[in-house]
């Protein structure tokens, strides 16, 4: 018996991300360099187009199925292609792009996926792969139990809102099952407009099914059957991937009018919003689904009693929502033992900014910004010391090294001033002028504040104003540095939403902790209190 040609034997399979992260750097051209040189070899290639690992330095990284494993190349680019075929590749060959076995690179080993744990292994769309790592599960198992059973189990686990204001989920969902209507709504917050943050667009890309799973499941336990994905317009490789992932879900009985022949209903659309930071906050989210401008409500009603069209729904951010099939599929206590104190599971942190090793890092709450900038991120990318990192968005605080050992969970970040958001942290080094980076944040919240407020609308505009003015380092500079803190003091208490009531956090981190930036010679003692308020926007 003689051993099969290249040209017969089975093909290889090739793994190139199609998340829109690779596709900026040239994944489509690295696909077709494959395609063109497997074919002028005769090795035979199939390419599945994968989401993003998150290790967004190798985009696009390539993987190549061993049978010692996947292995990973990065980054790849279509000039690269005839060389890593010359090594080999196709057998795990040498390169010196080579990354090893993708599973032992110490930047995904280090990581607890548990929301994120299909995310770069399978074919985003799918639904055999989804099935077999894992997918359903917590939905055949939440058609098995009463709503308020899986309510508890939501309870149980701990989670809490992933969109920074941390709010319990279990709470939120007690409250729209208990509350009577005859329709009942569960909308997810897609609208990702935070700095830093990539997340949400991360997973929809890479498995939109475990979202819309997490919706199912948020149907079920609420007696809800409508839901909607509100997603920011600028994600045009999110929604396609959702709405292709929703027909095909439909198709497979898993939406519809019998889900999983239950008898259950849930429909599932998505909208797509024109892109105003201001709609990432839920109740302008809920206006901008009705048709209308994207303005605050003010609260009460909340959401949870009288939301979408006046019905009761329940608003939660992608990460939450996609969090909850591992929790009904391994059970509340389970989830709950991830993380620490009152702060449950993990999170996903996006790493961004002046780092040599950006990109997305899972882990359980409880380590420490030090762990994610030099453990991950390896670092500045320039090389110059680290000296600030913004973390949660662009309302959240600067904080400086000292703060850097904190334990990233909720509690512990409110007694620093600071929030842990969405997760997203950009670092500067030791060159940012943080005089310019509260400028920044105040310039911001003007030009998208939804101007409803006054001290909002009016206070973002005055705090640029005396920024300049305490820039212009004229003789009523300590007078101006004064006014500056009154301002933000108005804006933290009297604004109607986390748009001005949390534009002083990034403000009053930056004078506090680097007052040599604002010509002061050291902070003054008041520190912004956390405010009851939604943290993030988007």
């Amino acid at each position: 018996m003689t051993a099969a040609s290249p040209a017969t034997a089975q093909p290889v399979t090739v793994y190139v991300p199609r998340d829109a992260a690779a596709l900026a750097v040239g994944a489509e051209d690295v696909v077709r360099a494959i395609e063109a040189e497997s074919a002028r070899r005769g090795q035979a290639v199939r390419i599945v187009r994968n989401g993003s690992r998150g290790l967004l330095w190798l985009e696009p990284m390539v993987e190549v199925l061993t049978p010692a494993g996947r292995m990973a190349y990065g980054p790849v680019q279509a000039d690269d292609v005839p060389a890593l075929f010359e090594a080999g590749w196709l057998q795990g060959g040498s390169h010196a792009l080579g990354q090893g076995l993708t599973e032992d690179i110490p930047y995904l080993k280090r990581q607890e996926r548990l929301t994120f744990a299909r995310v770069g292994i399978t074919d985003p769309l799918s639904l055999d792969d989804y099935q077999a790592h894992g997918g359903l599960q917590g939905l055949r198992r939440a058609l098995e139990m009463a709503p308020a059973a899986i309510v508890e189990e939501v309870q149980t686990s701990g989670l809490r809102g992933r969109g920074g204001a941390a709010f319990p989920t279990g709470i939120k969902w007690k409250t729209v099952l208990t509350t009577p209507a005859e329709q009942k709504y569960i909308v997810c917050n897609a609208d990702e407009g935070d700095s830093g943050t990539f997340a949400d667009r991360l997973l929809m890309e890479g498995d939109p099914y475990v979202l819309i799973e997490g919706m199912v499941i948020a149907g079920l336990a609420v007696n809800a059957t409508q839901g909607y994905i509100y997603v920011r317009a600028e994600y045009p490789h999110a929604i396609a991937a959702l709405r292709e992932a929703i027909a095909r879900a439909q198709r497979a009985g898993w939406l519809g009018a019998d889900i999983l022949g239950s008898g259950r209903r849930f429909d599932l659309e998505v909208r797509e919003g024109a892109g105003a930071y201001i709609c990432g906050e839920e109740t302008s989210l809920l206006e901008s689904l009705e048709g209308k401008r994207g303005v605050v409500r003010a609260k009460p009603p909340l959401p949870a009693i009288s939301g979408l069209f006046g019905k009761p729904t329940v608003i939660n951010n992608v990460i939450s929502l996609a969090s909850v099939p591992v929790i009904l599929a391994r059970g509340g206590a389970w989830y709950r033992d991830f993380g620490v104190g009152r702060s449950h599971g993990t999170l996903p942190f996006q790493l961004a900014g002046n780092l040599k090793h950006g990109g997305l890092v899972e882990k359980a709450f409880g380590l420490t910004l030090r762990e994610l900038l030099y453990d991950f991120g390896g670092g500045s990318a320039s090389g110059r010391p680290l000296r600030a990192v913004q973390v949660g968005g662009p309302l959240g605080a600067y904080l400086p090294e000292s703060q850097w050992d904190v334990p990233l969970d909720y509690e512990a970040y409110v007694g620093i001033s600071a929030m842990i958001g969405h997760g997203g942290l950009v670092a500067f080094d030791d060159t940012v002028d943080m005089q310019r980076m509260a400028r920044y944040a105040m310039e911001f919240c003007a030009i998208e504040s939804c101007g409803k407020c006054t001290p909002c609308r009016i206070g973002s505009t005055r705090g640029v104003e005396t920024i300049d003015r305490i820039a212009a380092r004229g003789a009523d500079h300590e007078r101006q540095v004064h006014l500056l803190r009154d301002l933000c003091d108005t804006m933290l208490g009297g604004s109607l939403c986390a748009l001005g009531g949390m534009a002083p956090y990034p403000v009053l981190s930056a004078l506090n902790h680097f007052p040599g930036d604002f010509g002061i010679a050291a902070p003054e003692t008041a520190q912004p209190q956390h405010p009851e308020r939604p943290a993030r926007l988007s």
